[in-house]
């Protein structure tokens, strides 16, 4: 029987056999995100790491140029229908092609997946230990930069995979509802902060998205040790799971998180906090 594993995570071995398949597309969409202690920036693509080497066939995009909206009042928001479709008719992805993504910390790749599916492209999945694991059982790399043939990309706004902040703020005391903050420990009590402002939306659990993957290659853990985690924190499957962070990347690992566990109304807060604290009437708590 399939399992939700088997449709959103790609292992290596499979992947191996199949860089020929003229039906997939393989992304790399490496970068980095500093601890919010560090100086900024926090935010930087791997372009370079990419040209370098990289997983044959594989195409890049970077995560804070390509997939985002640069006109928009809200840092990271994700691009717009027309700006998401035609990237990936420029890089070959066309409504026929299934997709694997990957990175090398385990905090990017969800984000393209959730996007996809955001715009109507369910085959997507991601690399389980991305190009770090890729790497360290050997397998091929290179530096010949792909060229696909363009094709076309139908988006399809698939509003079951996004929470609005106008949801968010009108659900606040919402029993059905719970919001997962993906941040650390001390984002989540206001201790420190990337935004304007610190804190949590009010009545949030913490999650952080690190627990969710295990060892060296940040592989996903199973599904009991992910249960056990969504569960400890109030998220369980009978409710409506929101899930956000900062800019709604490390809330799409904690979707993906959810996603895997069957949670059929999981979805993303993609403006996250720094749309929630452009907003003055928004409240915030600590502690």
């Amino acid at each position: 029987m399939a399992t939700h594993r088997d449709t959103m995570l790609a292992e290596t071995d499979w992947l191996a056999t199949h860089l020929d398949d003229p039906g997939l597309r393989v992304v790399d969409i490496r970068g980095s995100i500093k601890p919010p202690t560090a100086p900024p920036p926090w935010y930087a693509a791997s372009r370079a790491a990419y040209e370098a080497g990289h997983i044959p066939g594989a195409v890049f995009v970077d995560w804070l140029q390509d997939i985002v909206d640069p006109s928009a009042p809200i840092k990271m928001t994700v691009a717009g229908a027309d700006r998401f479709a035609a990237l990936m008719g420029r890089l070959g992805i066309g409504d026929e092609h299934a997709v694997v993504v990957y990175d090398d910390s385990g905090h990017l790749a969800p984000r393209l997946w959730w996007a996809l599916h955001y715009y109507g492209h369910p085959a997507v999945r991601v690399l389980n230990g991305g190009f770090t694991k890729w790497v360290a059982e050997g397998r091929p790399v290179t530096a010949e930069l792909s060229r696909p043939a363009p094709a076309r990309f139908t988006a399809r706004v698939e509003p079951g995979w996004r929470a609005s902040m106008d949801e968010v703020r009108r659900r606040l005391d919402d029993p059905a509802l719970v919001l997962v903050d993906c941040r650390s420990p001390a984002e989540f009590r206001g201790e420190i902060g990337r935004g304007e402002r610190v804190g949590r939306i009010p009545g949030a659990v913490n999650l952080p998205v690190g627990r969710l993957m295990d060892g060296e290659h940040k592989v996903w853990r199973s599904d009991a040790e992910l249960r056990r985690l969504f569960e400890e924190a109030g998220a369980t499957p009978d409710r409506d799971v929101v899930t956000y962070c900062n800019a709604g990347v490390s809330a799409a690992i904690g979707l993906f998180g959810a996603r895997l566990l069957g949670y059929p109304r999981a979805r993303n807060f993609a403006g996250s906090w720094y749309e929630w604290e452009h907003d003055p009437r928004n409240p915030t708590a600590t502690g």
